[in-house]
Formats: structure tokens, sequence, C-alpha cells
């Protein structure tokens, strides 16, 4: 259902290393890239992409108030390890990894430009 999610940044070339380094903990690469926007793939076709861009309007990038990027992965041990590269890279701990019921494991962070993602289990 969902094809990308795009978070805005004024800070460009530090979100790209960012999300580099962050994405690739669960594989994902660069699949699309310009002066002023990055889209990161799993390679797989039709497969959700999360994105970054300069606003088009030339105005600042801003947080949305209680919106939230979650990136789906296959295990608790990658939930821990994107919430730890996280905060390695400099992004700020939104709620450590856990049990937040019998089937749902979280970890929560925000990125660079204070957006907030987090990365989730279902199992």
């Amino acid at each position: 259902m969902i094809g990308y999610v795009t978070l805005g940044t004024n800070k460009f070339e530090e979100a790209g290393r960012f999300y580099d380094e962050l994405l690739s903990v669960i594989g994902a690469k660069r699949g699309m890239d310009s002066e002023s926007f990055i889209a990161w793939t799993s390679g797989k076709p039709g497969r959700p992409m999360l994105s970054i861009i300069k606003p088009h309007d030339k105005n600042e990038a801003t947080v949305g108030n209680g919106v939230m990027v979650a990136l789906a992965v296959d295990s608790r041990e990658k939930v821990d390890a994107l919430h730890t590269k996280a905060l390695e890279l400099g992004g700020q701990d939104e709620g450590a990894p856990g049990a937040r019921s019998d089937t749902f494991y979280a970890g929560y962070f925000r990125d660079l430009d204070g957006n907030k993602l987090n990365a989730f289990y279902m199992g």
C-alpha cells in the first residue's frame, strides 16, 4: 500500500550519510539520487522506499507533529541494531527497543533533522 515516505531535510549531505549507514543495517541502498532527493530501497520492485528531500518551495524543512516512519524488519536483533546505529550516527533516542505487546517489538529514534522513526518486528 505504501510506495514511499519522504522526509524533508535541512542537512542534505549529512542526512544522506546518516541514512546510507543506518539503512545498510537492513540491506537497503540508494535507488534514486539527485541534487535534492535521495531514495533508499531494498532493491525489490514494488517494495516501499524511504527518501529525503530539500523542500521544493525552498523554505526550511520542519518536523511534522505526530508523523513517524516505521521501518519493518524481520527480527528483534535488527530492531536493536537499527536503534543502536541511529544513536551512533547522532540520532536521538525516542524509546529504547523493547516489547510493546506480546507480538510487537520496537525501538524509536529521531534523525538529524528531528524526524521520528521506529524500527519494528511483529512476531
